[in-house]
């Protein structure tokens, strides 16, 4: 049976939000219709509404469902945007491809000005390159609360301090961060906040968008007006799963993710850690390996019975090196080199040792295929 370090690209789902989910599939009613089983569905789906809201710190009218992280992201930029007498974002450089795409969908097609924001060796936002770009003419400002591919957690609380001093909105992409760091949204005081539920144990197919009751979003999606901000029959089965998975958190270990780092650290002439090594998701352990191409290392992974990635599954398949990476600074075979271990809750010590235990060989194999 394959041991399963891949979290950050999906997560398991637990018995009961597989069971929740299975119960919730079978209602009939559509929450907005007023019939005895439309509002059992509707019942079923505010309640989901208020457990995903209690596990973000933000109000129940807040939650608006969407179709997953990607659209919460698109909805939250796009929407900030066009209620915007404004035509500049300010965005960071390592941004997940949701963001970096929406964004220069906005800069073709809708006059948008992208200022790109430069990270520094670790991948964390250069606050003063941001302070010399913020003024009056900004649209909004969007980042990641923690790298997606390197676990870098990122300075929001500075950055919306930086954007309240102008009226800024701000977007948080909190995909990659949620059900691994407590997540206050009305302490963090952003506009706007995205999440997706099958990075906590949720099914695929549903995410949020956190929108402040001071925040002003035009929606992508016309036609009903069944939430704020977003029309169309909601998703009562996939909310109710949501709900469930949201009330399990149970973040990974600090602590076997320190004992993964180290050990590959040991065992492993030349790997380099990639991130902060101290101020990075508790699950996050991300490294290159020179000479070796990622690629070939996660195929003889795979064939030793590990599950992993080399970066955001969203570019899985595709034979480049990571635009992260390359933000850092890295040059192109570097980065080619990546790979990217993460753990879950129920990842035991057993099964890091046993993948520190084929890690060497598999570098090995690697590194004679880089030369060939």
């Amino acid at each position: 049976m394959a041991i399963y370090l891949d979290y950050a690209a999906t997560a398991p789902m637990p018995s009961a939000v597989v069971d929740a989910y299975a119960a919730a599939l079978r209602l009939v009613g559509n929450p907005s219709s007023i019939h005895s089983q439309g509002q059992e569905s509707k019942r079923v789906l505010e309640e989901a509404r208020e457990k995903v809201a209690a596990s973000l710190g933000a109000d129940r009218v807040e939650v608006t469902f969407t179709g997953g992280g990607t659209e919460a992201v698109n909805l939250g930029i796009k929407g900030l945007f066009w209620s915007s007498p404004h035509r500049r974002i300010l965005v960071p450089m390592a941004e997940h491809h949701a963001t970096i795409e929406a964004v220069e969908w906005l800069e073709q097609h809708e006059g948008a000005i992208v200022d790109w924001i430069p990270v520094d060796a670790v991948g964390r936002i250069d606050l003063a390159a941001l302070e010399a770009k913020i003024g009056p003419d900004v649209a909004l400002i969007t980042l990641l609360l923690a790298n997606n591919e390197i676990g870098t957690i990122q300075p929001v609380e500075q950055v919306v301090a930086l954007a309240a001093q102008h009226g800024i909105p701000v977007h948080v992409d909190a995909i990659a961060a949620y059900g691994y760091l407590p997540i206050d949204f009305h302490a963090l005081g952003v506009a706007a906040l995205s999440v997706s539920a099958h990075k906590i144990g949720g099914p695929v197919g549903i995410g949020a968008l956190l929108i402040a009751r001071s925040a002003t979003i035009v929606p992508l999606v016309h036609g009903g007006s069944q939430q704020r901000g977003r029309s169309g029959t909601q998703d009562a089965a996939g909310a109710a799963a949501f709900g469930v998975a949201a009330g399990l958190i149970h973040p990974p270990s600090s602590a076997l993710r320190d004992r993964l780092i180290t050990g590959v650290l040991d065992s492993v002439p030349g790997a380099v850690l990639r991130g902060d090594p101290v101020e990075r998701l508790p699950g996050n352990a991300h490294f290159t390996f020179p000479g070796c191409e990622g690629d070939s290392l996660l195929f003889l992974l795979d064939s030793a019975g590990f599950s992993v990635s080399t970066g955001s599954a969203c570019q899985a398949g595709v034979p480049e090196a990571s635009h992260v990476l390359l933000a850092l600074g890295l040059d192109e075979p570097t980065a080619r080199g990546a790979l990217r271990f993460t753990l879950g809750a129920d990842t035991t010590e057993t099964e890091v040792d046993a993948l520190l235990a084929a890690l060497p060989e598999a570098v090995r194999r690697a590194s004679i295929a880089g030369l060939a």
